[in-house]
């Protein structure tokens, strides 16, 4: 399993997962990243989370595809 960080904009409390998917290029477009989640492929701090529009704060850990994203 590999792991990243993905840093949150100075101004930004949080970035939804849906967004954090996208960002990180696990999934070519949203919609393909919605159908995982709804799908429950993902996991949000080692619990399987359906909710797309669930926000990510700083510490939070998203596993996808065998790789960890640790939101900073």
């Amino acid at each position: 399993m590999k792991d990243e960080k993905i840093t949150l904009k100075e101004n930004e409390e949080y970035i939804r997962l849906c967004d954090l998917l996208k960002m990180t290029g696990e999934f070519d477009t949203g919609g393909q990243a919605k159908l995982s989640i709804q799908g429950g492929e993902i996991l949000v701090n080692g619990e399987v989370c359906t909710q797309r529009g669930k926000k990510l704060r700083s510490g939070d850990k998203v596993t996808c595809n065998g790789m960890t994203f640790e939101v900073c």
